[in-house]
């Protein structure tokens, strides 16, 4: 039996874990942040394991790691700042593209598809990286983790981009990596195709509620219709 074609006009693309391999940078930066604050390294497995859910998130996973307990307000604040500054140094240096992105964007725009990048990731962070990558042309709408009110799980970001596009959610294609991601899609009423190579927290992606596990983004086209 054929797999299923999703009628849609749109696709929303998750960026870490889904369009570029960020672990790199990240855990560069994560431990540069550590040595800092006077703390000890951890190993580039364990950053792996807590991407996807924002900075501050991702500042407070890191402190349960190495202190086994959480910061401080003030201690959190000032993590996040030094966080950010050893980030923008480092970003870019190691992150590369998934096998297949640079294909898999050409094909989806080529054939008129509308595309949005939709990430956890603070604004200035995703326009570097997506620069950077060589990408950032391919989408006409990007919504970073302080874009909106509220960003993944909650369904905000993709309502927005169904939106933005004049489509209604069941329209709007998402493709992500994460649990973060099928839960935002869920709620919005969005399909999601989900990648097997992404973070997901340490997960297996066939754990993942989705609607489909594709390998690579080449292998998205295939898969929708416009409609």
């Amino acid at each position: 039996m054929s797999e299923v074609r999703f009628p849609v006009r749109a696709v929303a693309i998750d960026l870490d874990g889904t369009l570029l391999d960020t672990v790199h940078d990240l855990s560069a930066a994560v431990n540069l942040m550590l040595n800092r604050l006077g703390l000890g390294a951890i190993p580039k497995d364990s950053v792996r394991m807590m991407i996807g859910r924002g900075i501050p998130e991702l500042i407070r996973r890191v402190f349960l790691s190495v202190r086994a307990r959480a910061p401080d307000e003030a201690e959190h604040a000032r993590a996040i700042a030094v966080y950010e500054d050893c980030y923008a140094r480092v970003l870019g240096r190691e992150t590369v593209p998934f096998p297949g992105v640079a294909e898999g964007l050409e094909q989806l725009a080529s054939a008129g598809f509308g595309l949005a990048c939709v990430t956890n990731k603070a604004a200035r962070f995703t326009r570097m990286h997506l620069d950077k990558s060589g990408f950032a042309h391919y989408f006409s709408l990007v919504v970073s983790g302080d874009s909106l009110p509220a960003k993944k799980p909650d369904p905000l970001p993709l309502l927005h981009i169904a939106r933005h596009f004049a489509v209604a959610p069941k329209r709007l294609l998402m493709l992500g990596d994460s649990i973060t991601d099928t839960q935002a899609a869920r709620a919005a009423g969005c399909p999601i195709l989900c990648v097997p190579y992404g973070y997901n927290e340490g997960r297996p992606a066939r754990s993942l509620d989705c609607d489909g596990i594709v390998a690579s983004l080449q292998e998205v086209f295939p898969r929708i219709r416009f409609a």
